[in-house]
């Protein structure tokens, strides 16, 4: 997943220096809306696996 976030983020980054600014907004975008789906399931990961506790 943050794979694509960087992936995004260097497609983000090439657009706006050739002044395409449609889509490095759009990139910019769906780098954000990836990054924030990761942190939500990284939190849910930790809690879950508080809950169940460590072996």
């Amino acid at each position: 997943m943050l794979r694509l976030i960087l992936v995004f983020l260097v497609v983000a980054i090439v657009a706006a220096i050739f002044g395409f600014g449609g889509i490095a907004i759009g990139a910019t975008e769906i780098a954000k809306i990836i990054f924030y789906i990761f942190i939500v399931l990284l939190l849910l990961s930790l809690i879950a696996g508080g809950v169940r506790g460590f072996r």
